[in-house]
């Protein structure tokens, strides 16, 4: 099958593409948002093959993976045609979250696909016909060594996101243990939150050197207050971090008892991060319990497996 989609999430994508499909990426001259292309800081096979724009209408597409509501015209434009198509809705719904209707509730022949089941019970889906694949990540080992007695944080954009992202929570938290916040654009970020700069350093890593620098610190922290699920989060639980999490959207389904801890009380989030950083056998003991549930719920193979399920569904 040959399947069209935007180079949007790259770690998501880089999940997908691990498939047994031929995966055709638009690329523009100047690389923009709508024109990626093939991604330079993950690894992808080569199954995943970049076309330009304007030669779009010269591919065989069997199906369409749809990110984002203006990718429709896209399709409209450079393909000149409809194949069948999937809808693929990585985030919660913002704004009046009871009554917020989805861009593609009403677009008929759309099967609209939620990576996580909060989003699938939060976003008004109308009458399109609507499913769970849950997220899937791509194994990078147990690499946890937690040498280094400081918190990991892996948030973009966090002056901006702001209380969306808990910024406001990261001197809380760095009073708690030091913090090392990996992410774009968080440079400034302690001088912006008033942290004494020992207690809060930012880090813009490419995602192959990403892992590596996570596991070397004692834990995970996750002080996102409203987000689908970070891919982080998932990531750091297969690293072998303990977590500690805010018990919102889908946190408290993928971090179960005894894997880390999940809270929506600032005190009990601030001791786990205390209790982590003075014990690291007991840090250590934690990590393998979420590396351990994260392999099992969150694994490749099951992510692959549902996908491939759905798709050729959808295809006939």
């Amino acid at each position: 099958m040959r399947i069209l989609l935007w180079h949007v999430h790259g770690s998501w994508t880089t999940a997908f593409v691990q498939g047994p499909h031929t995966y055709v990426v638009p690329v523009t001259p100047d690389r923009g948002p709508d024109g990626l292309g093939r991604a330079r800081t993950f690894d992808w096979p080569d199954s995943v093959v970049e076309i330009p724009s304007e030669r779009l209408r010269e591919q065989d597409v069997d199906l369409v993976v749809l990110q984002r509501p203006h990718e429709l015209a896209l399709v409209d434009r450079w393909l000149g045609r409809r194949p069948p198509l999937v809808y693929l809705e990585h985030n919660a719904p913002d704004g009046d979250v009871p009554r917020t209707r989805h861009p593609a509730a009403d677009v008929p022949g759309v099967t609209l696909v939620h990576v996580t089941h909060f989003n699938r019970l939060m976003w008004d889906a109308g009458p399109a016909p609507t499913t769970v694949v849950e997220h899937g990540v791509v194994d990078p080992g147990r690499l946890w060594t937690g040498e280094l007695p400081r918190a990991a944080v892996v948030v973009n954009e966090p002056v901006r996101r702001g209380r969306t992202v808990g910024a406001d929570l990261l001197p809380v938290f760095a009073r708690a243990a030091p913090l090392d916040v990996f992410g774009m654009k968080t440079e400034g970020l302690a001088d912006h939150l008033g942290i004494p700069a020992d207690r809060c350093r930012s880090h813009e890593l490419v995602q192959r050197e990403l892992h590596t620098a996570m596991a070397r610190r004692r834990l995970y922290l996750h002080p996102v207050r409203w987000t689908s699920l970070g891919l982080s989060l998932l990531e750091a639980m297969h690293l072998g971090m303990p977590v500690v999490a805010l018990a919102t959207t889908e946190a408290t389904e993928a971090v179960p008892p005894g894997a880390g801890v999940v809270s929506n009380r600032v005190d009990v989030l601030t001791q786990a991060v205390r209790d982590f950083l003075a014990d690291p056998p007991h840090a250590r003991a934690v990590g393998e319990a979420a590396r351990a549930a994260a392999l099992a719920r969150y694994g490749l193979t099951r992510f692959l497996d549902d996908w491939e399920r759905l798709l050729k569904e959808v295809a006939r």
